[in-house]
């Protein structure tokens, strides 16, 4: 997407005309390419502090994960085209050379002067999410904190003199005022920093561009600076609760497996090891309790596991949250196609009933603000989440947890069973809605969360019939019906 002779202005403006017909196909081959697949162990964390927190902030369910930084002044796919990958696609006549510089050159026009966390955070908090993560680096190296060690950052450029400059800050600190919990993403590699990218070889891939064991000097250098830039971020930043650990190819060798194979790049034949204890000895200290979440590196720094763009296929018994985008995008692209409020809700409900959480991705414009359609989504779901909010938070799963197109959880501090049923967005809703599990206690009421009213209900060869009553089924737009009741003994 790069031609050498085209000035920036007109670079930009080809990237945003691109963006209809070329970088949806870019973006979906990122998401099969690009993603991080989920850890087949998990390890429960042995710090009480860690699994209070844990299990605090299993009560919330969902969550917002925003990705921003220079991809979104051409709207493109955030980082991965700087990376030399035969799933990257690139204009055919470009120079990966002239490439680089004109991205990284980008920070001249990162200029957000509409920025707006509060709108951000009232959006969340219209959506019915819970916590944040935000993303304070990616791949890219391009720092949306005031760090101080380098000048690739958001507060050395046009924006530097606006106020809210130091970005990071006011995006937390809005989001708190909301009352979410906070989480900070970091991408451990850094493709701009020379410790990682050596700028005296080529980059070919996602990988550090240089062997380790002959240059430890240098990979010391880049583990010293990926430590003092999380240590600005866990003492600098306000209360944390959430360190987001992006980029799980740096890692020890030792913790190679066979699910970390075949990501797009091969893992060289030498360790990439920033030293995650010393790191998060480091950042429980700052902020004890923290929750670290190191992606598909196995162990006592992924508190809980993150399946991307994709749900399980089965209920785990350990903590997990799928992260998925809104759109086809994690950061913004102009006219993204974005899933109906109906299809996140069901996805919501399917991935809490597998005992999980939802992280719902969505980038903000090169201004600034989230688009009015993302605004417009989000308090879609809200409105759904308000009246059947109690079916999805401060829930756990229960063995017998689908019946079809019915989903089950229990409550975390009550008896209640909440049964979930998934609705046709476009057609009727259904007179009865069936399920052969969970079978409500003898005598016991089963109450429509949407009316707090007891519906009629028979129970036949084991099978539960509800019958819908006739209002709710004129009603339009409802995407599932949620009902409590409590289960029979076995």
């Amino acid at each position: 997407m790069f031609i050498s002779s085209l000035s920036i202005k007109r670079l930009v403006s080809r990237a945003l005309i691109l963006s209809f017909f070329v970088l949806p196909t870019i973006i979906t081959q990122a998401q099969e390419q690009g993603v991080h697949p989920q850890s087949t162990q998990y390890e429960w964390p042995a710090d009480p502090a860690v699994r209070e927190k844990l299990e605090h902030w299993r009560d919330q369910k969902f969550g917002m994960i925003i990705h921003w930084g220079l991809y979104a002044v051409p709207g493109m796919i955030e980082s991965w085209e700087l990376c030399s990958e035969d799933w990257i696609s690139r204009d055919t006549n470009s120079d990966y050379g002239e490439f680089k510089k004109w991205y990284w050159g980008l920070k001249k026009d990162f200029n957000p002067t509409q920025f707006n966390p509060d709108q951000w955070a009232q959006a969340a908090k219209d959506a019915g999410m819970r916590y944040l993560v935000f993303t304070t680096k990616h791949h890219d190296g391009f720092c949306m904190f005031d760090t101080k060690q380098t000048d690739f950052k958001i507060t050395n450029g046009p924006f530097a003199n606006n106020p809210k400059a130091n970005v990071a800050k006011y995006v937390f600190d809005a989001f708190r005022r909301k009352g979410l919990m906070i989480g900070a993403y970091f991408s451990k590699p850094d493709w701009h920093c020379p410790y990682y990218w050596w700028p005296m070889y080529a980059t070919p891939d996602r990988n550090n561009n240089y062997d380790i064991r002959k240059h430890p000097s240098r990979w010391a250098q880049f583990k010293q600076y990926t430590y003092n830039q999380i240590s600005e971020l866990m003492h600098d930043y306000g209360s944390m609760d959430i360190l987001w650990l992006d980029g799980g190819w740096v890692r020890p060798l030792e913790t190679v497996t066979e699910e970390v194979k075949g990501w797009g790049a091969a893992i060289p034949a030498w360790s990439q090891d920033i030293d995650m204890p010393a790191i998060a000895a480091m950042a429980r200290q700052a902020q004890p309790g923290l929750l670290i979440v190191d992606r598909t590196v196995h162990g006592p720094y992924e508190n809980y596991q993150t399946p991307e763009q994709r749900v399980p296929d089965k209920q785990l018994d350990h903590p997990w949250e799928s992260c998925i985008t809104l759109g086809n995008a994690w950061g913004y692209v102009p006219n993204d196609q974005l899933k109906t409020s109906a299809k996140v809700i069901h996805q919501l409900i399917e991935v809490v009933a597998k005992g999980g959480s939802l992280l719902l991705g969505v980038g903000p414009s090169p201004q600034g603000t989230l688009p009015e359609p993302v605004v417009q989504r989000l308090a879609e779901i809200g409105s759904w989440l308000k009246i059947n909010g109690e079916a999805i938070y401060n829930t756990r799963p229960i063995q017998g947890y689908q019946s079809g197109n019915v989903y089950f959880v229990q409550s975390n501090h009550s008896k209640s069973v909440y049964a979930l049923a998934l609705l046709d967005e476009n057609g009727p809703v259904p007179a009865t809605i069936e399920w052969d599990v969970n079978t409500p206690a003898p005598g016991s009421k089963i109450k429509l969360l949407s009316t707090g009213a007891p519906v009629k209900y028979t129970v036949k060869n084991e099978k539960v019939i509800i019958s819908v009553p006739s209002a709710v089924q004129k009603a339009k737009g409802n995407p599932a019906l949620a009902f409590e009741f409590i289960v029979a003994a076995d």
